[in-house]
């Protein structure tokens, strides 16, 4: 999977957010409450897969526009 510079500055947003919330559910399961510290993990895990996943509809013009440029102007790479 190919990220763009704007692609890679929404990912590591998400994890900023997600982390510490999967780091309190791993903190939870040692402390011996698995179904909470479960959730947390659950939680953080959803939340860079979603994501990931899921097209919003600030995601269409830019797709759109990936999609024209990588028409337009070809690299090396992509003519072998």
């Amino acid at each position: 999977m190919k990220l763009g510079i704007l692609d890679t500055v929404s990912l590591a947003a998400t994890l900023v957010l997600a982390l510490p919330i999967a780091l309190l559910g791993i903190d939870r399961i040692i402390a011996g409450e698995a179904a909470l510290g479960g959730a947390f993990v659950a939680i953080g895990v959803l939340m860079v897969l979603l994501r990931e996943k899921l097209t919003t509809p600030s995601d269409v013009p830019t797709s759109a526009a990936q999609k024209v440029v990588g028409k337009v102007a070809k690299t090396d790479d992509d003519e072998e």
